[in-house]
């Protein structure tokens, strides 16, 4: 299941900073704009202590992660919607990708060029998102020179398609992104077919000072940021890009020593990392003992079958039934023999939704 977030956003805020500390995959950092031309992707793990603990309490020869991918795109400028930056390439890229990651500049460094001249969070996030929205218009204007016609023919799908861009276009025409407007079921899946720029999920991440990490609250960028997100019923989060990538590249105690002198628990990349995967309705499954402990990504919504064929086919083929516990049971009475006196191991079948945090065996026959 690859799935993907785009990071985003002006030239020099530190996109490509972020993006190595997420993946310490050494993407070019370059004081001038369009440093990054060609998207550079990376495959992350996602953070779930989760895992640890099963395999504490039922141990297997490996951990295996389930997995998330970043791709860092170039830094859009004023006019990208127009070409201006390789901006038609650029906003090409963001739209093979899932959802979007927006870097904001939160910082104060006279060594670090910002392509406005200023620090001002909220003009930058206008200016991204006004690009977006101004391409989402170019595309909606198109498919209606298409539509139109057939729905005045009384075509059923194309009237349909039509009610749907006629509620876009006026919001897209006000610099509003398409995911402002409420759809219907039928509505969403029109919607998806346009892959527009302004219906991706977003997590706003204000790139803040070091001197900040500690409490983003504080961070008065920051809180500009959290308050424009706040308004698209968006996600914030105050992360140091650069503090970020020093952590990243610290192994065992010394990473311990950076986070603890840092004040903080655990590296803001793991919130950004799980922020991400959770937008896009992904939620984890387990399964234990044997050769591995293994984290597995399926859709919030699935059932047994549909999950089963995440590890195999040949599961949902055979599907019988499946064998859950959740982990929170386990967790609390610590081994599977008290799971089952207590009535905790349940039998589900093929009408069963799987959830977050579900172990499970599951029984095939091909």
């Amino acid at each position: 299941m690859s799935l993907t977030a785009g990071i985003v956003g002006l030239p020099n805020v530190g996109k490509s900073t972020l993006f190595n500390a997420i993946t310490k995959a050494g993407a070019e950092m370059a004081n001038y704009p369009f440093a990054t031309i060609e998207p550079n992707v990376g495959m992350v793990e996602v953070p779930d202590k989760r895992l640890a603990r099963i395999q504490e309490l039922i141990p297997a020869k490996k951990i295996v992660h389930t997995t998330f991918e970043f791709t860092d795109i170039a830094g859009l400028v004023k006019g990208a919607s127009k070409g201006e930056g390789l901006g038609n390439k650029f906003l090409e890229n963001i739209r093979q990708t899932d959802a979007i990651v927006h870097v904001v500049r939160a910082f104060d460094d006279d060594n670090i060029t910002s392509v406005t001249g200023k620090v001002d969070p909220e003009e930058d996030i206008n200016t991204i998102n006004l690009e977006l929205a101004i391409a989402d218009l170019d595309a909606v204007n198109k498919r209606i020179g298409k539509v139109k016609k057939v729905a005045q023919q009384g075509d059923k799908d194309a009237k349909a398609e039509m009610a749907v861009l006629e509620k876009l276009k006026p919001v897209l025409e006000n610099g509003d992104a398409a995911r402002s407007i409420d759809f219907n079921k039928d509505e969403q899946k029109i919607v998806k077919g346009l892959f527009l720029l302004t219906a991706k999920s977003v997590i706003y991440v204000a790139n803040i000072a070091e001197s900040s990490m500690a409490d983003p609250e504080s961070d008065k960028y920051f809180q500009i940021v959290k308050k424009h997100a706040e308004k698209e019923h968006a996600e914030a989060l105050g992360i140091s890009a650069s503090a970020e990538e020093q952590i990243a590249g610290l192994d065992g105690d010394d990473k311990k020593e950076m986070l603890e002198m840092e004040g903080v628990k655990e590296p803001g990349l793991n919130r950004l990392i799980r922020a991400a995967y959770h937008i896009l309705g992904l939620r984890t499954f387990f399964t234990a003992g044997g050769p591995e402990t293994r984290a597995w990504t399926f859709h919030e919504g699935m059932k047994a079958p549909q999950v089963a064929g995440i590890i195999h086919s040949d599961f949902e083929r055979g599907f019988i039934r499946a064998e859950v516990v959740s982990f929170d049971d386990l967790d609390k009475l610590e081994t599977m023999q008290k799971v089952k006196e207590a009535g905790k191991l349940r039998l589900e079948g093929k009408d069963y939704v799987v959830q977050d945090g579900d172990i499970i065996e599951f029984r095939f026959n091909v």
